[in-house]
């Protein structure tokens, strides 16, 4: 998993400033490369099967003492609890329903941390993803939503994680921009020239 290098982050806020011309929409996008670190994960793994090892053991009965299962608990804790950590594995290991509401409340943290609930027209707009989750969402605020329906950005949104596994995240930004565009420009068009909120890509590495 690679983030984007500095020319590919200057496409993007070359994108959003195109949008930005004809529209009275701040857009603000944020890559994370992780919502989470999710250290508790190969802990808790390790955990679960160590607690599990006596019932194995019983299978063959005799073949440890109490001193030798409890050594084998902690053995196996320590060892897995190490190859748990392994990011590749530990990605694996995470529910979905655990990755995706992470990543969501990472977004929606963002949201509010970049002020996008504070433009002067209510037309924040916040293209978040994170990238080992393969996530992606769009926000906005009340100036767009009473305009656009949220069904709106799903297809936009379905095509960008799409792009996302495919490891096309500059493409899949580019995309996501423009065709954001075309329904803000039509519902949300400019007025006057504003920018309240910074056009570059914001990176959580």
């Amino acid at each position: 998993m690679t983030l984007l290098t500095e020319h590919e982050q200057r496409q993007v806020a070359e994108a959003i400033a195109r949008v930005e011309r004809e529209t009275d929409a701040e857009l603000v996008t944020v890559l994370a490369a992780r919502a989470d670190d999710y250290t508790y994960i190969p802990l808790l793994w390790a955990g679960l099967l160590a607690l599990l090892l006596p019932g194995l053991i019983n299978y063959y009965p005799g073949w440890l003492n109490a001193h030798q299962l409890l050594l084998a608990q902690w053995v196996t804790f320590i060892v897995l609890g190490l190859i748990f950590r392994i990011p590749s594995i530990t990605t694996r290991l995470i529910p979905h329903q655990v990755r995706c509401w992470r990543a969501a409340n990472l977004a929606r943290r963002q949201f509010l941390e970049h002020n996008l609930h504070h433009t002067n027209a209510e037309t924040g707009m916040l293209i978040f993803v994170s990238e080992a989750e393969r996530y992606v969402e769009i926000l906005v605020d009340r100036g767009i939503s009473q305009k656009l329906n949220d069904d709106v950005w799903q297809s936009i949104i379905n095509d960008f994680t799409r792009q996302v596994r495919n490891g096309q995240t500059l493409q899949g930004f580019l995309t996501c921009i423009e065709a954001c565009g075309e329904h803000l420009k039509q519902h949300v068009p400019a007025t006057h020239e504003r920018n309240e909120l910074p056009d570059r890509l914001i990176v959580l590495s």
